[in-house]
């Protein structure tokens, strides 16, 4: 893949609405999948933000588990920290991100141990999603071809991940940068996600395939 030439209007239009965004030229350039710098100080100021949320949701690993405050404080962090999330969201700590703005979740999310989000690019996760234990998702990109690398050293690219409603991602899931799985999706354990998974699959493997139907059959009695 090579970067964008343009802005992403769709994707500016998107980051309108989440919260916590750095705005600015480099942000603009980065979620449109542009080259960009990550040392531009308004994603420095935006990555030290998330550095700190994490820090605090990440603390309360060690706190009591059933207690309601702890349950609170981590719902409340994982609010300031996403762009967008539902009513319902639920995650073990230890989490990574790099912005976390960048991050839009719906209802009823729920997210095992060690989940991470490298959000240069935009993440929508749909509704009633549950994810395993360490499961990452990876937006950022690089140039493959060495003389490219070179040229453009300490620039990077990204493509945005799309997970649609009631998937399930099974642990140690990577998923790719482009990367779209369409909803009803199970994806098995251990796979890397490198190309769109259309709805209603079962997927598995490196790289993942979709092996059968995710939708049960009707039987005629």
């Amino acid at each position: 893949m090579i970067p964008k030439t343009d802005k992403d209007s769709e994707a500016m239009n998107k980051a309108r609405n989440l919260r916590g965004v750095c705005w600015g030229e480099e942000y603009q350039r980065m979620i449109s999948g542009m080259l960009y710098t990550p040392l531009a100080p308004d994603l420095i100021e935006g990555r030290s933000r998330a550095r700190q949320l994490t820090g605090e949701f990440n603390a309360s690993l060690y706190g009591d588990v059933t207690s309601e405050k702890t349950s609170h404080r981590r719902e409340i962090i994982l609010k300031n920290l996403f762009g967008r999330t539902g009513h319902s969201i639920y995650i073990e700590p230890p989490l990574f991100v790099d912005y976390g703005c960048n991050i839009s979740v719906g209802e009823s999310f729920y997210a095992n141990f060690h989940l991470t989000i490298l959000d240069c690019g935009l993440v929508s996760i749909g509704n009633n999603v549950e994810i395993g234990p360490n499961v990452s998702i990876i937006t950022g990109e690089h140039h493959t071809m060495i003389e490219e690398r070179r040229a453009h050293r300490g620039y990077e690219f990204t493509r945005g991940v799309v997970i649609g409603d009631d998937c399930w991602i099974g642990a140690g899931v990577i998923i790719l940068a482009g990367v779209t799985i369409g909803s009803g999706c199970s994806i098995g354990a251990g796979s890397v996600v490198k190309a769109q998974i259309p709805p209603f699959s079962i997927a598995v493997g490196v790289p993942a395939r979709v092996i059968r139907s995710a939708q049960q059959e009707s039987t005629v009695e």
